[in-house]
This record gives C-alpha cells, sequence and structure tokens, in this order.
C-alpha cells in the first residue's frame, strides 16, 4: 500500500499534485479529511476543527511573537493556554495521520507527515519546491490571483508552515534528510511530477518492483 507524504512550498503545486497523485495511485488523498476526523474524536463542532487546522499561522505567530524574547522553548515555563490547546489538536491529528497510513494507500498533504511518519518504513516522503519567483507565476496561475496578493500568499503560507515544524517538531522543514524524493516542481510539469512520484512510491511500496 503506497503511502506518500507531499511538502510543498507555496506556490510549488501540493494542492494539484496531491489529488492527481492519489487518483493515479488508487490511493486516499488526505487534507481536509484531517480536521473532520479530529472534530469527531474530540466531540467538538467541525467548524471548530476546521478553525483550529487553518488558523495555525495566527496562533503560531502570536505565540512565537510574545515569547520570542524568553529562552528558548519557553525556558522551563508552562506554555501558554493557546499552544496547549493547538497541542490537543495536534496529537490528535497525528493520530489520525498514524492510522491512515496504517490501514490504506494514501497521500498526505503537509501537516509535518513527514516528521510523523518518520519511522513508516514504506512511506515514500517528498518535498515540492522551486525558486521563489517561478513560484510566484506558477501560483498566480493556479490560483488566478494578482501578484501582489500572491506574494502575500507565499509570506504568510512559506513562514506559517516553516514555524509549525520548526515549533512543534523542533525541524526544518527544508531539511533534504526528511524526504526521499525532492523535485523542482516549477521546472517540472506537475502532470509529470505525479508520474515521477508514481513510480517512487510504487517502488518504495515494493523495492521487487
Amino acid at each position: 500500500m503506497p503511502v506518500v507524504t507531499i511538502s510543498a512550498s507555496y506556490g510549488a503545486g501540493g494542492s494539484q499534485v496531491g489529488p492527481q497523485l492519489a487518483h493515479r495511485l488508487g490511493a486516499t488523498f488526505v487534507d481536509r479529511a484531517i480536521p473532520t476526523a479530529v472534530a469527531e474524536r474530540l466531540a467538538v463542532p467541525l467548524s471548530e476543527a476546521i478553525a483550529h487546522d487553518e488558523a495555525v499561522r495566527s496562533v503560531l505567530e502570536r505565540v512565537l511573537v510574545r515569547f520570542a524574547p524568553a529562552a528558548q522553548a519557553f525556558s522551563g515555563a508552562a506554555p501558554p493556554s493557546e499552544l496547549l490547546d493547538e497541542r490537543s489538536y495536534l496529537n490528535m491529528a497525528e493520530q489520525v495521520i498514524r492510522e491512515l497510513a496504517a490501514s490504506r494507500s494514501v497521500v498526505i498533504l503537509g501537516r509535518a507527515a513527514a516528521v510523523v511518519l518518520r519511522d513508516e518504513p514504506a512511506a515514500l516522503h517528498v518535498r515540492l519546491d522551486g525558486p521563489r519567483e517561478r513560484r510566484l507565476e506558477q501560483a498566480m496561475r493556479l490560483e488566478g490571483v494578482e501578484r501582489e496578493a500572491a506574494e502575500r500568499h507565499m509570506r504568510e503560507t512559506d513562514r506559517a508552515r516553516k514555524a509549525y515544524v520548526r515549533q512543534f517538531y523542533d525541524v526544518d522543514a527544508h531539511d533534504a534528510s526528511l524526504y526521499h524524493l525532492i523535485v523542482d516542481s516549477t521546472a517540472i510539469a506537475l502532470d509529470t511530477c505525479v508520474e515521477l512520484i508514481a513510480i517512487a512510491a510504487t517502488a518504495r511500496a515494493d523495492p521487487r518492483s
């Protein structure tokens, strides 16, 4: 059962490659299914789970700005309540990711899944990236937005993802050792990226192939 995690910088096409790859592999694409499962298990409204899922950036920014002058990792002090609240969602999301990976073929986009599943022997961890300017151009084309909006989204999204994995997992999202395959998806057509990843995922799941 192929298990693929995709980490993607803004404009690298992760939202396009992920679903196409899942279709190509006959796998389940996992993105918005995570907050749905978390909501059910924590017995909270789906809207609240989605709000937490999408609010990681704002919560992290408030926490990091407020506590940046303090010694690293709060110097043993109790974490702020906002971070504790996010941690409960994070822990449940990790559990959902592990269970999905153990039970079926999945393609998981984001959520530091490469770190969560780093000990999964057959999983393929992929990073999609590219030069900033080319990612901006691709984002404008894929999202149909003007340059100013794309630049704003890039600043917010890339900063949020970097802060997320650093704050909760103490790793660098750009660390090549986290991934088996790193692709410049601004230089290689997204359809071709799908095929490359599919080949690698099949080989990873079954070394005899």
